[in-house]
C-alpha cells in the first residue's frame, strides 16, 4: 500500500531570486549604446526616433532597478524580508515585462474568457508599407481588425453550413508589434473557437 501523500507545509522554504537586469547582456547593450543608436538613426534618416520608442528604452533601463522603487515583503512566520523592484509594465521589448504580461494574459483567457472548447489560431501578417502605416496611425488598426474578424467569421459560418444571421463565432485578437529581431512588425493573432 503506498504511503499517504502529505501536503507541503505553509512554512516550506521557497527561494526567491531577485531579478538583476543590470547584469544581463541586453541591459548592458542598451545602456552603453542607446545614445549612439539615436544619433545613428538621426544621421541615416534625417529624423529622430518617435518619442514612444525612446520612452520604451528609458522604461526598459528603469525596470527592475531597486533605486527606482520597490516593495518590501516580509514572511509572517520567520520575519525574513525581501525587496522586490517595481516593474515598468511596458509593452516593448523588456523580457521580464513581456513574459509577465504573456503569462497573465494566457491565464486570464484560459480561466475566464475562452470556454473549454477547441480553438484555432489564425496569424495575420501585413506588407511592410501597411505595417508602417498602422504603426504611425494606430487608429486605423481597429477598422482593419473588424474587417479581418468579419472575413474569418463569415468563412467559419459558411463552412458550418449556416448563414451569417443564423450563427455567431467567438474570437480574441492579440496584437503583436515587434518581430523576433525587435523590428517593427505589426501582426495579429486571432484565437477563434473552432466552430460556430
Amino acid at each position: 500500500m503506498p504511503a499517504p501523500q502529505t501536503r507541503p507545509s505553509s512554512t516550506a522554504h521557497v527561494h526567491y531570486q531577485r531579478r538583476r537586469p543590470v547584469q544581463t547582456a541586453l541591459y548592458q547593450l542598451v545602456q552603453n549604446h542607446v545614445d549612439s543608436f539615436y544619433a545613428q538613426v538621426e544621421a541615416q534618416t534625417g529624423h529622430s526616433l518617435p518619442p514612444y520608442i525612446k520612452a520604451e528604452f528609458d522604461a526598459f533601463l528603469d525596470c527592475g532597478i531597486l533605486t527606482n522603487g520597490f516593495l518590501r515583503l516580509r514572511c509572517e512566520d520567520c520575519r525574513h524580508e525581501k525587496l522586490v523592484a517595481f516593474s515598468r509594465k511596458k509593452r516593448g521589448f523588456c523580457p521580464c515585462c513581456g513574459a509577465r504580461r504573456m503569462a497573465e494574459t494566457a491565464a486570464h483567457l484560459t480561466d475566464n474568457v475562452i470556454p473549454r472548447q477547441p480553438v484555432r489560431q489564425w496569424m495575420i501578417s501585413f506588407p511592410i508599407p501597411l505595417r508602417i502605416l498602422l504603426a504611425s496611425q494606430p487608429q486605423l488598426l481597429s477598422p482593419v481588425l473588424k474587417v479581418i474578424h468579419r472575413a474569418i467569421s463569415g468563412f467559419l459560418i459558411k463552412q458550418a453550413g449556416f448563414r451569417p444571421v443564423e450563427a455567431h463565432t467567438g474570437a480574441v485578437t492579440l496584437i503583436q508589434r515587434f518581430g523576433s529581431a525587435a523590428n517593427l512588425n505589426i501582426h495579429l493573432y486571432y484565437l477563434f473557437l473552432d466552430g460556430v
